[in-house]
């Protein structure tokens, strides 16, 4: 198992003495570009995938990439879109789902969640997701990409998201990583998968 103070002794030691230029100015500066919301999972890097620096994605991990669409209740993912959007001014907004999604693997092979109901209540908000995907084509592919789309749409109905799209203050875009192949696709409107233009 990875000793987590051994990681931070390595960071104290190697990194941070070798980037304390960008930590000195991060401390009373924060303007990320890219608000980067992407799936709890272990296996998805937001920074590494991307080879972003410190400051400049700010993130959002959700079990499954999951943005609900907005609602006046309290809510801390709304919170944190509305953040991004309204204070730092984020120009991009990225819902990136992944292969082998846990949540979508849940949903397309209809495991019993009874036991996990939390979870159970919060794949809720993939609901559009699945009636999105024709019942002959529910493997986890085509659900991930369409979870994607349906959570961008979730998104569009944020104030903040709103009114920063009709200004053309902030753009919204959907990817999905493939973990074993390192590759990222974007996904146009239509949900079609297309190499990511550098």
């Amino acid at each position: 198992m990875y000793d987590l103070a051994e990681g931070v002794g390595t960071f104290q030691r190697d990194v941070f003495p070798a980037k304390a230029e960008l930590f000195a100015h991060l401390a009373d500066t924060h303007r990320p570009s890219t608000l980067f919301i992407s799936c709890s999972d272990a296996r998805v890097v937001p920074e590494l995938i991307t080879s972003s620096e410190p400051g400049e994605l700010f993130v959002v991990r959700t079990a499954g990439n999951l943005v609900p669409a907005y609602t006046p209740a309290p809510d801390g993912i709304a919170a944190s879109v509305e953040y991004a959007v309204a204070v730092l001014g984020v120009r991009e907004i990225v819902v990136c789902g992944h292969s082998a999604c846990g949540a979508m693997t849940a949903l397309a092979t209809r495991q019993d969640l009874s036991g996990a109901p939390a979870v159970a209540d919060w794949l809720r908000h993939a609901d559009a997701s699945v009636a999105r995907t024709a019942a002959d084509e529910q493997d986890v592919a085509t659900l991930v990409r369409e979870n994607v789309l349906a959570q961008l749409a979730n998104l569009a109905t944020h104030p903040s998201v709103a009114r920063a799209r009709a200004a053309g203050a902030v753009a919204l875009r959907g990817w999905v990583y493939d973990i074993p192949a390192g590759t990222v696709e974007e996904l146009d409107v239509t949900g079609r998968p297309a190499a990511l233009a550098a």
